[in-house]
């Protein structure tokens, strides 16, 4: 492993910020029926998070640390804090609102909020050369980060392997999976790396929610344009152990047998409980890049998934959007259950940009390569209301 950086930035307090914001409203769908036959939950409204898109923007404009990126998962550690975790990163300089050609850029990092708000960003490397906060032992391979979670005494992070067979961007191979623990009280450094099940080519780690006694971990296989949800579990919260895979009708110990559940998902998606018997499945439209971002219910962690609901539209993507740009788009949308509640989700998405030249999008505006966070309103009749937000969702 390289040596590790920790990378420390501050931010202003932004103090506690209501979370309903002026915006888009949602566009849905009638009720339709769940697998099992349970009704889907009603959307009554779905609004940009302006609050936290701003705290991260701030942060990132000042050049102290991340000033954009992808994926980004999130998971509150025991001691009050939050970690957010990105992919695809880039760092200093900065010179808002354009990026230079030099601007540093690395396949992961870790942005760390303390609870007064304060921001700090964690790296590999050195002060001088900045890495990825953890990259793979073959330097021509790199990883992208999954769903962190804590549990069993450890912050959580499956990693993907990837490796590039080609000049275009989206000339890349997976390779596999692997869980990385880190020890919350120093997240600059993993204490242990395990090999996930890697018989399928599935990438396991795209989603982990634990619902008593097992953690289901849901995995993504990609099929040439084709990308399919898979589901598997283990009992209590250690992600190192025995995986068993759900084969449609039961559980196995083979991962040959591990079956789709879902087809025309994205890379990166959630499966997250609403309420007792209520799971919600967010992901964009298709298997591709889309402008639609989509639930669908269903009344196990294991499906049957019901018809899709259209949560909402991203104002950014293409020539008719926000940015004007046919090359601008959207995807890898998600709930972070740590700020929601069982009638208001906080849902991320990711903007980019086809035209990623040192004078293209991604230098000419440093916004559009940031995460965009919105809240979408469920009423239904059967929520938990004890079940609230572990974190605020704006400090």
């Amino acid at each position: 492993m390289p040596p590790r950086l920790h990378v420390l930035s501050r931010t202003r307090s932004l103090g506690t910020v209501v979370i309903v914001a002026a915006g888009l409203m949602v566009s849905c769908s009638e009720p339709a029926a769940v697998g099992g036959g349970a009704a889907a939950p009603v959307v009554d409204a779905a609004r940009p998070l302006t609050c936290l898109d701003s705290a991260l923007a701030h942060y990132a404009d000042s050049g102290q640390g991340w000033t954009g990126g992808d994926s980004t998962w999130s998971a509150a550690l025991s001691d009050g804090r939050e970690v957010f975790a990105f992919s695809d990163t880039f760092l200093p300089p900065v010179t808002a609102p354009t990026r230079p050609s030099e601007a540093v850029f690395v396949h992961n990092s870790l942005v760390v909020r303390e609870r007064d708000g304060r921001l700090s960003t964690l790296v590999g490397g050195s002060q001088d050369k900045p890495e990825a906060w953890l990259a793979p032992p073959d330097p021509s391979h790199w990883y992208w980060l999954g769903a962190v979670t804590v549990g069993d005494g450890a912050l959580q992070v499956p990693v993907g392997e990837w490796r590039s067979v080609g000049p275009g961007a989206f000339d890349i191979e997976f390779v596999g999976s692997t869980l990385v623990r880190v020890a919350e009280h120093d997240l600059r450094q993993p204490v242990s790396m395990t090999p996930l099940p890697r018989t399928k080519a599935i990438q396991w780690g795209q989603w982990v929610q634990w619902e008593a006694p097992w953690t289901y971990v849901y995995g993504v296989e990609t099929e040439g344009d084709d990308k399919h949800l898979h589901v598997a579990r283990v009992a209590g919260t250690d992600l190192r152990q025995p995986l068993s895979f759900w084969t449609g009708t039961r559980w196995s110990d083979s991962e040959a047998e591990s079956a789709r559940v879902v087809d025309g998902v994205n890379s990166e998606v959630s499966v997250h409980r609403v309420s007792a018997g209520r799971y919600l499945l967010v992901t964009m439209a298709g298997d591709g890049l889309s402008d639609r971002m989509i639930g669908r219910y269903a009344s196990t962690p294991t499906g049957p998934f019901g018809p899709a609901t259209t949560l909402y539209i991203t104002p950014e993507t293409g020539a008719s959007g926000s940015y004007r740009d046919p090359d601008i788009y959207t995807y890898n949308a998600h709930v972070h259950p740590e700020f929601s509640t069982a009638t208001t989700l906080v849902i991320s998405y990711n903007v980019n940009s086809f035209d990623t030249a040192t004078d293209g999008d991604l230098y000419r505006d440093t916004g559009i390569y940031r995460p965009r966070f919105l809240t979408v309103t469920l009423s239904d009749s059967s929520a938990v209301a004890s079940e609230t937000a572990t974190q605020p969702a704006c400090l």
